[in-house]
């Protein structure tokens, strides 16, 4: 039995991005990790998910994103691609699968394309991965460049960091995101910017730029779906609205399921297989 509803929903394709910016067409894009989530996204407006390397805190439990393998990518990704049929699903490459040469770069692209079924694959860094990009997307594979606050690799940074804070490192930024246009991406994710450096770079490129924490200029707006439905816990990032509280409403409904248990009111017929069998009588 399918969990999928009809839906007057269109899956955008990789030329509705550009087309969307060209329009002033907004667009929002979400986190999933799993078969569930990716059906509740799949049936909501929300145009993108991500299938991140956040994985690695959400559902693994890691500190951080480092330890994530391709194998854990691959894992998350095929059930997420299954729950959305009618989302753009993107694939995040792993920290340390594509750092190491161009050959293994492509290699890891075409693993996370091919075996998953996702849209296309996203991956970190600026200028310095442009060669990268470039190779992908020669191999037919659709590349979401990454930049701003990369949490991969956060520790060169100085941590979990707004970006783009000086001249400088902004015009770093737009330089950046020109790189990878170039390059042939298709998008880039901007990460932690602040507003006035965001517009800028918007307004210097062709294609979508979607920001997290990077104000109200940009083409598409990107949230971690367990922060914005407040699920994750007591970490809350100063750039996100908890739209709802869903995890208070799990753990009510928890505690209400455990006391009606103890309390015996649960089960009661109206929940239980009421067929009489001769000898097994009861009250």
């Amino acid at each position: 039995m399918s969990v999928h509803k009809e839906l007057n929903k269109k899956k955008m394709t990789i030329g509705d991005f550009k087309k969307y910016k060209e329009e002033g067409r907004k667009f929002t894009y979400v986190t999933a990790y799993d078969f569930t989530t990716a059906s509740i996204v799949n049936e909501s407006d929300v145009d993108i998910i991500l299938v991140g390397d956040s994985l690695g805190m959400i559902m693994l439990g890691y500190d951080g994103t480092t330890a994530v393998t391709l194998e854990d990518m691959l894992h998350h990704i095929k059930p997420v691609v299954k729950g959305a049929p009618d989302t753009f699903i993107v694939g995040d490459m792993p920290f340390g699968t594509y750092n190491v040469s161009i050959e293994q770069a492509i290699q890891t692209a075409n693993r996370i394309y091919k075996e998953t079924g996702c849209d296309c694959v996203k991956l970190e860094g600026g200028a310095e991965m442009a060669d990268t990009i470039r190779a992908i997307v020669k191999a037919g594979i659709p590349v979401m460049g990454h930049i701003g606050l990369t949490p991969q690799t956060a520790g060169m940074l100085g941590g979990f960091k707004v970006q783009g804070g000086t001249p400088e490192s902004a015009k770093q930024l737009i330089e950046d995101a020109k790189k990878l246009e170039e390059a042939g991406a298709f998008s880039i994710v901007l990460e932690c910017v602040p507003k006035g450096v965001a517009k800028a770079l918007t307004a210097s490129v062709s294609i979508p730029v979607l920001g997290i924490g990077a104000g109200p200029y940009v083409d598409c707006q990107v949230l971690v779906t367990q922060d914005l439905l407040n699920m994750y816990g007591e970490f809350k990032p100063k750039f996100v609205k908890q739209f709802a509280d869903i995890r208070k409403a799990m753990v009510d409904g928890l505690n209400q399921f455990h006391k009606e248990s103890v309390e015996g009111e649960f089960p009661s017929a109206e929940y239980s297989f009421n067929a009489k069998v001769e000898g097994f009588e009861v009250e």
